[in-house]
């Protein structure tokens, strides 16, 4: 007669959220078929952001852009120390594209972009922390109306687009500001309301 031990409550539900951590990521090959659109001037978007708000490792930084790829909205913000989710990558984003942008839920296509520069330690190999910003990135953008954009790394080495294989070593995380202005959108069309107005008056503001 064998006998034997039945796993716990506790390390069934460590288990589980193991796995539904590891499904909260994108891989290369799965961000590269998404249709994500190219960034016409990508060391123009990075220098910018770069020099508006001057990242160190553990930094991200979320930028809305409009149709001709000028700024609309931008905000930086640290990284928790955590292990890598998605899903609490999705809603660190939504909390501050909903700060400073407000949604286009109700267009029927998108028209503004969000991208995404994550300033970390490493090379600009993809590591499984990328594949969680991936996905909450593009859960992000869908669930506030814009379309996903690039995902940005910036290391010590320099930056890189990953899934496009387009980079450079300027900037970089160790680099001063350069002095490249990003083209910033015409002021939003404003809108009735407290909750809008606030939000307006805000992005206006950045």
């Amino acid at each position: 007669m064998t006998f034997g031990f039945a796993p716990s409550s506790a390390a069934s539900l460590s288990t589980s959220a193991s796995a539904a951590s590891a499904s909260r990521l994108l891989e290369p090959a799965e961000w590269a078929d998404a249709g994500i659109p190219l960034l016409r001037n990508p060391r123009e978007v990075v220098s910018g952001l770069h020099a508006r708000h001057r990242p160190r490792p553990g930094t991200a930084i979320v930028a809305v852009l409009d149709p001709e790829e000028r700024l609309c909205a931008s905000a930086s913000f640290g990284r928790r120390s955590a292990p890598a989710d998605g899903w609490m990558f999705r809603n660190a984003l939504l909390a501050q594209l909903r700060r400073v942008i407000p949604h286009d839920l109700r267009r029927r296509t998108p028209v503004r972009t969000a991208v995404l520069l994550y300033c970390r330690e490493g090379d600009a190999r993809w590591t499984e922390e990328d594949g969680a910003w991936m996905w909450g990135l593009r859960d992000a953008c869908t669930l506030h109306g814009l379309r996903c954009g690039a995902y940005i790394t910036l290391t010590h080495d320099g930056w890189q687009v990953l899934g496009e294989g387009r980079g450079g070593r300027r900037p970089n995380a160790d680099s001063p500001p350069e002095p490249f202005a990003l083209s910033e959108a015409p002021p939003l069309s404003p809108r009735t309301g407290g909750a809008a107005s606030e939000v307006l008056r805000r992005a206006a503001a950045r």
